[in-house]
C-alpha cells in the first residue's frame, strides 16, 4: 500500500515533469515580439476598438428596445447609420487586434502551475471568460451582417447581453494587470522589447527588483529587435485597415462579394434599394397585393379604415430619409407619402402615446414594432406610399410601409395593417 511519502514523491516528481515540459514549450514559443510591450500596444488598440463598440451596440439596442424613461431623439435622422456603420466597421477591425493579442500572450497556456491561488484561480477564470466572449462577439457579428445564422438563440439579445459580459471580465482583466500595463505604456526604450510577457500575480509584480529600462548595448540584445516589433505591429495594423474597409464597402454598397444575400444585392433590388427580407420571403405577397387591403387605424369598433386611395388622396409629404440595417449598410432614398403624426390626429389617438405598427406577416421577431411619441409626431415620420418617384414595390413594403428618420431598417415596418396606441 502507498504510503504519503511515496504519493507525495510521485507527485512532486510528476509536478517537476510537467514544469520542466511547459518551461520546454514556452522556450520553443518564446519570440523578442511577444512581449509585456507588444502586449500592452495591441491591448490598448483591442480596448478602444472594444469601448467603441460596446457604445455604439448600447445605442442600437436602445433604439430596438427603449426604455420608458429614455427615449433617443429622432435626429439627425443619419444618426443610427453613422453610429451602426461605425459598430460594423470596428467591430470588423477588431479581428486581426484580437488574434495578434491571442497569438502574443499564447505561451501563458503553458505556465505551470496553472493555478498559484485562489485569487489567481479567479483571474484566470475571469481571463477563460473574456477570451471566450471576445471572440464570440466580432465572429457573431461577422455572420450577422453577411444573414448567416448558423444557430437557434437570438442573435440580438445575445450579442447584448455577451457585450456586458466582455466589458465585465475586461474590466476585471485590466484591473488584475493594471501595474504591468502603466509600467510597459509608460516606457518605450529597446529593454521593453526585450521583456517577454509575464504571468505574475500582482504581488509579484510590485516585488519584482530587476531592471526593466536595461539598454540594448547592456544586454546584448539585437538593435533590431524595436523595429521587428514595428513590423509587427505594421503587420496587424494593414490587416485591421484592410478589414475595415472591407466592412465599410459592405456598408456603403452592400454588393458583388460583400453581399452573399442575391435578395440584398443592389443590382437586383427593386428601385434601387436593398432589401433584407422580400415579400416571398415574409409570405405576404397575396395579402399585400390583395385590392381590398385596408389600413387599421386605432383598435376596436372605433377603429378607420382607410384604402390606398385613401392614403392617397391625403395631403403628401416627400422626404430624403436613409435605410439604415444593423448589418451595417445604408442607402439613402425619396420617400412620399402621409405623415403618421396626420393619421394619429385623423384616428384622435393621443400625441404623447407610444404607438404599436403590425405588419401583415405573420412571422419574425419584427412584425409588430412600437414608436416612441417623439418619433411618430417628427414632421419626417411618414406612412411611405412612394419610392424614388413610383409606388412602393412588395419588396419595399407595397401598399403602405413606415419610414422614420434614426431608426434601426427592422423597426421601419412594411407592409402595415395597423396603427394603434401601444
Amino acid at each position: 500500500m502507498a504510503t504519503p511519502r511515496t504519493i507525495g514523491s510521485v507527485t512532486e516528481r510528476l509536478s517537476n515533469a510537467l514544469q520542466e515540459r511547459s518551461e520546454r514549450v514556452r522556450a520553443a514559443l518564446g519570440s523578442p515580439l511577444r512581449t509585456t510591450r507588444t502586449t500592452v500596444v495591441v491591448g490598448r488598440l483591442l480596448g478602444a476598438a472594444f469601448l467603441i463598440c460596446f457604445l455604439t451596440g448600447i445605442y442600437s439596442n436602445l433604439l430596438q428596445s427603449p426604455l420608458p424613461w429614455l427615449s433617443p431623439p429622432p435626429g439627425p435622422a443619419h444618426l443610427y447609420a453613422w453610429t451602426q456603420g461605425t459598430h460594423v466597421v470596428v467591430g470588423a477591425m477588431l479581428i486581426p487586434l484580437l488574434l495578434a493579442k491571442l497569438w502574443v500572450v499564447f505561451p501563458q497556456l503553458f505556465t505551470w502551475p496553472p493555478v498559484r491561488s485562489l485569487p489567481h484561480l479567479l483571474e484566470r477564470a475571469s481571463l477563460a471568460i473574456l477570451v471566450a466572449t471576445a471572440l464570440m462577439e466580432p465572429i457573431t457579428g461577422v455572420l450577422n451582417a453577411l444573414k448567416w445564422y448558423p444557430w437557434d438563440f437570438s442573435f440580438r439579445r445575445t450579442h447584448f447581453a455577451l457585450a456586458w459580459v466582455l466589458i465585465g471580465a475586461m474590466i476585471v482583466h485590466i484591473a488584475v494587470h493594471l501595474p504591468a500595463i502603466i509600467r510597459a505604456w509608460r516606457s518605450g526604450g529597446p529593454g521593453d522589447d526585450r521583456e517577454p510577457v509575464q504571468d505574475q500575480t500582482p504581488e509579484q509584480d510590485r516585488t519584482e527588483t530587476r531592471d526593466r529600462h536595461q539598454t540594448s548595448e547592456e544586454a546584448g540584445a539585437p538593435k533590431t529587435t524595436a523595429v521587428s516589433r514595428r513590423r509587427f505591429l505594421g503587420v496587424v495594423g494593414g490587416a485591421s485597415a484592410l478589414t475595415g474597409v472591407a466592412a465599410l464597402a459592405h456598408a456603403v454598397a452592400p454588393i458583388g462579394p460583400f453581399s452573399l444575400k442575391e435578395p440584398r444585392a443592389r443590382v437586383s433590388a427593386a428601385q434601387g434599394v436593398t432589401v433584407n427580407r422580400s415579400a416571398r420571403q415574409a409570405e405576404v405577397t397575396d395579402l399585400a397585393s390583395d385590392p381590398g387591403w385596408m389600413l387599421r387605424l386605432g383598435a376596436g369598433e372605433g377603429a378607420l379604415a382607410l384604402a390606398r386611395a385613401d392614403l392617397e388622396a391625403l395631403p403628401q409629404r416627400t422626404e430624403v430619409l436613409p435605410i439604415a440595417c444593423v448589418e451595417g449598410w445604408t442607402i439613402d432614398a425619396t420617400w412620399t407619402g402621409v405623415r403618421l403624426r396626420d393619421l394619429l390626429d385623423l384616428g384622435g389617438m393621443p400625441e404623447e402615446a407610444t404607438i404599436r405598427l403590425r405588419s401583415l406577416q405573420r412571422r419574425g421577431a419584427f412584425r409588430e414594432t412600437t414608436m416612441p411619441a417623439a418619433y411618430a409626431r417628427d414632421p419626417r415620420t411618414l406612412i411611405a406610399l412612394r419610392l424614388n418617384g413610383e409606388p412602393l414595390d412588395l419588396d419595399h413594403g407595397y401598399p403602405a410601409r413606415v419610414i422614420a428618420p434614426g431608426r434601426p431598417g427592422v423597426l421601419q415596418t412594411k407592409w402595415l395593417t395597423s396603427i394603434e396606441v401601444a
